[in-house]
């Protein structure tokens, strides 16, 4: 005797065989169609497609309104961050915790940021970065060009780690190294401090092959900054690394007005 499966075969595949008039119907249609309309269809189709794509990652984009201020001990992270929300000096030192406000982009859409000011200190920064980064729209690293020379390795370290972790992120954020304190004598320039970043870069990533990373387990970083087999520049990266000069302080004292404009330009542009 016949199983139940093979009746339901015989009778012409179960589901399969009580849509299949349907399924005959829907094709004869479909050879009917005239082909200059049916193409005009598909091409709709793929057009509101690409607009609910468009609008997914546009809304999740949005969602993501942080600026993270970091950077070593004493670069003006701070300072920086009171003189873009007041436009007035303040005497700061050095926090252990984030500060966190508002901040409204000077540019025709009337948008905002978040700006998040986190610690620079050795022990705390890649705790605070781990906190923050999947809500960072944009990064802004910022160096004390004054003493640059000094700090380059401790600057280039850091920012090795920063850039690792940047590019493992689902939605990789703009990315800004502000080099500050440019009203002192001894300041290098941005040009200089890019040139020297990147050698200290090519240096980092031959002596070891990946930074101890705070990524999480399901991002993916790569195993080395830049193309192997070259000297590391900037420009090989995955993402776009912009280069100021800005000084919180300014040129005339503690009271003087602060030389950010273009920081605030760069600031409205990724807002």
């Amino acid at each position: 005797m016949a199983s139940a499966d093979s009746r339901r075969v015989a009778d012409g595949g179960g589901a399969g065989g009580t849509f299949q008039p349907y399924l005959d119907s829907l094709r004869q249609e479909l050879q009917q169609t005239d082909p200059t309309l049916l193409s005009v269809v598909v091409a709709v189709l793929a057009v509101l497609l690409t607009l609910v794509f468009w609008k997914l990652i546009r809304s999740r984009r949005s969602s993501q309104r942080a600026v993270l201020l970091v950077g070593l001990c004493d670069s003006g992270k701070t300072l920086l961050f009171v003189r873009l929300l007041t436009g007035l000096y303040r005497d700061t030192q050095t926090s252990i915790t984030d500060s966190c406000a508002v901040y409204r982009v000077n540019n025709n859409r009337g948008n905002s940021l978040t700006l998040i000011d986190l610690p620079g200190h050795e022990s705390l920064r890649l705790q605070f970065l781990e906190r923050f980064k999947s809500s960072a729209r944009a990064i802004v690293f910022v160096v004390d060009s004054a003493a640059f020379q000094r700090e380059v390795k401790d600057v280039a370290e850091f920012l090795y780690q920063v850039l690792i972790d940047s590019m493992g992120l689902k939605n990789t954020p703009s990315f800004l190294i502000a080099c500050n304190k440019q009203d002192i004598a001894m300041a290098k320039s941005a040009k200089l401090i890019q040139q020297q970043l990147e050698k200290e870069l090519n240096t980092l990533r031959v002596t070891r092959s990946a930074a101890p990373s705070t990524l999480d387990s399901s991002s993916t970083a790569p195993a080395q900054l830049g193309k192997k087999g070259k000297e590391f520049e900037f420009s090989q990266l995955p993402l776009k690394v912009e280069f100021l000069e800005c000084s919180a302080k300014g040129g005339r004292g503690d009271a003087g007005s602060a030389d950010i404009q273009d920081l605030e330009k760069w600031l409205a542009k990724i807002a």
